[in-house]
């Protein structure tokens, strides 16, 4: 493994660990050349994913996109990291388990935001924001207005 600090190839493995979730490998890693320390993780990948965008183009699914936009729908919210790296790993699970090498980006949209909806609304709808590209803030309101339960007759 490579430094990230000063690029020496020969590092050291000083602990190894399950993460929290279980699912990966925690490596706490040491430099022997700069003295640097840092941390890896090891997961287990079932197949290589391709994401079909909805042009056309194909690309290599990246976890760490997937990551970085479900964080950023979380941002301020009190939602426990550990959480949100099983709800992650959840997600590429299903994705991998679907059976096809080939992924529709709205198939991982569309789990992204079931996965999101069970944890925080808020989170949802800025998912959904970007995902469904609002263009105004009727958008906004018309979605939040389904996401709200409708009114029994007994009221």
């Amino acid at each position: 493994m490579r430094c990230p600090f000063c690029g020496n190839i020969d590092t050291q493995v000083k602990d190894s660990r399950p993460a929290e979730d279980h699912i990966a490998i925690r490596r706490r890693r040491s430099c022997p050349a700069c003295g640097g320390r840092f941390t890896t993780y090891e997961r287990v990948q079932l197949r290589d994913l391709v994401v079909i965008k909805k042009n056309g183009k194909r690309e290599e699914f990246d976890r760490d996109k997937l990551e970085r936009s479900i964080r950023i729908a979380l941002q301020k919210r009190p939602i426990d990291p550990e959480r949100v790296d099983q709800m992650i790993s959840g997600i590429v699970r299903r994705l991998e388990s679907l059976g096809e090498t080939d992924v529709q980006s709205d198939k991982i949209g569309e789990i992204v935001m079931e996965s999101l909806a069970r944890i925080d609304t808020v989170a949802y709808v800025r998912f959904a924001s970007v995902y469904k590209n609002f263009q105004e803030a009727d958008d906004f309101e018309d979605f939040v207005q389904e996401l709200r339960p409708t009114p029994t007759e007994e009221e």
